[in-house]
């Protein structure tokens, strides 16, 4: 036995309707992959520095760019006015003495970078549009180590501007200055790609703070504690190939090795031009894989 489908009656009014919300099509120029990657990248280092954002954000960042700064004046201050020859610190050593207060940046906005994308699932959105992960990653990792860059550079620029006011010979100062700012590039990428990568494993921003920190803390006590001990056993060849282990021993090694700066390791005995070559390698090998790390992390994520 069948059953038919009652059919509608015949001449009964048609009740569908398309309604106008006011919605209109965008007939202006595409500004493509190019100027989304620069609004990215713009709006992050922005982000890094509280800016964009709300007053509270700004607090802690901006106050550990002012913590940076302060050794810098103050050695600064004392130079113009004893009228030294030299500034008490090279600037190749002002990172490695305040390496507490990079990794502390480094810990608080390398998760409010990535992590934020992650935790409110934003990251679809991001490529529903014409930018694509490699976008994504490249902005996100230029962003962070330009901001590294800021906050290590800008004291260098102090020591700079005062060795000059206090006379210095300018030739020197400013070769120094030169080889300061590689040494804060080198260690901007790597803390930059680093920090990412801890960052972007999980979504939760107090894990990713905690990660960050493990990493560049525990990793420099561990090698710190057994260079000590190596140095109290009269080992000075287990004190350089130790300082490959930590993030902040790299960049000591190859700055030591290639641009002339006294090393910090015990004894102050830094590795030489054939060590420091591996240092090189390792340090650039690093940068790499962890960009590589994120490309890889960013082609499933959020999907």
């Amino acid at each position: 036995m069948s059953t038919q489908l009652p059919q509608p009656a015949q001449g009964a009014p048609d009740t569908t309707r398309i309604h106008n919300i006011g919605y209109r099509s965008y007939d202006g120029p595409r500004l493509g992959r190019a100027y989304a990657r620069r609004s990215l990248f713009s709006q992050s280092l922005r982000g890094a520095y509280g800016l964009g954002r709300s007053a509270k954000s700004k607090v802690l960042p901006m106050l550990l760019a002012g913590v940076m700064c302060v050794p810098a004046l103050i050695i600064v201050a004392v130079a113009v006015a004893t009228k030294q020859s030299k500034l008490s610190l090279e600037y190749t050593q002002y990172a490695i003495f305040l390496q507490l207060v990079i990794g502390i940046y480094l810990a608080s906005q390398a998760p409010q970078s990535v992590s934020r994308d992650l935790r409110f699932r934003t990251v679809p959105l991001y490529f529903c549009r014409p930018i694509e992960r490699a976008d994504y990653v490249f902005a996100k990792f230029a962003a962070m180590a330009s901001a590294l860059f800021l906050l290590t550079s800008v004291p260098l620029v102090i020591l700079w501007i005062g060795s000059l006011l206090a006379k210095m010979d300018f030739g020197t100062q400013t070769q120094m200055f030169g080889q300061g700012l590689v040494s804060v590039t080198l260690l901007s990428l790597l803390f930059g790609g680093i920090g990412l990568v801890m960052a972007a494993l999980t979504p939760r921003r107090g894990f990713g703070v905690a990660a960050v920190i493990a990493a560049l803390t525990i990793s420099y006590g561990a090698v710190s504690t057994l260079q000590g001990i190596a140095y109290g056993t009269d080992n000075p060849d287990a004190i350089t190939w130790l300082g490959l282990f930590s993030p902040i021993t790299l960049i000591d090694g190859v700055q030591t090795a290639f641009l002339g700066a006294p090393s910090s390791f015990p004894g102050g005995e830094g590795p030489g031009a054939g060590t420091g070559a591996v240092y090189l390698l390792v340090v650039l090998a690093l940068i790499a894989g962890t960009y590589g790390i994120l490309m890889r992390r960013y082609r499933k994520v959020g999907l």
